[in-house]
């Protein structure tokens, strides 16, 4: 498909704070967009949007909270005028044995992946229809692969992939196109915060390559920006995601068969494993709850 300027266009971006997020706006930015950042840490976001290149502003909110969502995409369209493109990126992520989870914890990475995309698009939908504008939901290698040790991240991406599916059907006769953005291991706070881990590292390297390495962000971050400016229906950030569709119906397979193995070899040390949110974007959400729970 032919690529669309993205210079006039009015740009969300979730999770804008830091990581994909903050680079994706910067870079809609450079190409024309006005991009309203949204996001829980707002010094972040106030830093991030006094640096973009052209028009934009910022909005404090959590993506669950479908009356602050509901603000937000009614401010943005009173300040912009429209909103043609909205970016579902926020997210959290936790790891270690599901038995020994934090059911909290867990819980938070299915709100927040999954809950707040669905938010987020219930916010902004009535103007993606007037503007016949984008969507796209970031999800993620783990949307394709289970795996181990991340019980709520991948039934939390699996999910946002199949919302993201059904939720085009639905709105491309009134003119709105949906996508969905892969990611593989790409060098974010999240990331940089799960392999400080020790015993999650380590599986993560054992992994097959080419899913063991960690990507650079910002080539990841240049194709979801084509990809927006295609409307593409599946966005890859990096190439070789792209085969791993071929195959996917084999995956749950092998991965329970070595993934059997891995566990057992790691079972003395899996007790030590943190059980909390990771990274940055995951040290604001906990914070943000111990305040609302204060």
């Amino acid at each position: 498909m032919s690529r669309v300027s993205l210079e006039g266009q009015v740009a969300v971006v979730t999770g804008a704070a830091r990581g994909v997020g903050e680079l994706l706006a910067r870079k809609l930015s450079a190409r024309g967009a006005t991009v309203a950042l949204v996001g829980l840490e707002a010094d972040a976001l106030k830093r991030v949007a006094e640096q973009l290149y052209g028009e934009g502003g910022h909005w404090y909110a959590d993506v669950t909270d479908h009356e602050a969502m509901t603000r937000v995409a009614r401010e943005v369209r009173q300040r912009f005028g429209k909103v043609d493109i909205v970016v579902a990126n926020a997210g959290v992520a936790g790891g270690g044995p599901f038995t020994e989870s934090d059911p909290e914890v867990w819980r938070r990475v299915i709100e927040v992946n999954l809950i707040g995309s669905a938010v987020t698009a219930r916010a902004f939908l009535p103007a993606l229809i007037e503007s016949r504008g984008y969507l796209l939901q970031i999800a993620s290698l783990a949307a394709i692969t289970p795996a181990p040790m991340m019980t709520a991240y991948c039934a939390s991406k699996s999910g946002v992939e199949a919302y993201a599916h059904s939720l085009r059907a639905e709105v491309a006769h009134r003119g709105v196109r949906v996508g969905v953005g892969y990611l593989s291991w790409t060098d974010t706070d999240m990331v940089r915060g799960a392999d400080q881990d020790e015993v999650m590292r380590e599986l993560r390297q054992r992994l097959p390559w080419p899913s063991n390495k960690t990507y650079p962000l910002g080539p990841a971050v240049d194709r979801l920006v084509a990809g927006i400016e295609r409307r593409s229906s599946h966005v890859y950030g990096q190439a070789w995601l792209r085969g791993m569709q071929a195959v996917r119906g084999y995956l749950p397979g092998i991965i329970a068969t070595v993934g059997q193995r891995e566990m057992r070899r790691f079972e003395p040390r899996l007790k030590k494993v943190r059980t909390g949110l990771v990274g940055a974007g995951g040290q604001a959400d906990e914070q943000r709850r111990s305040t609302l729970g204060n």
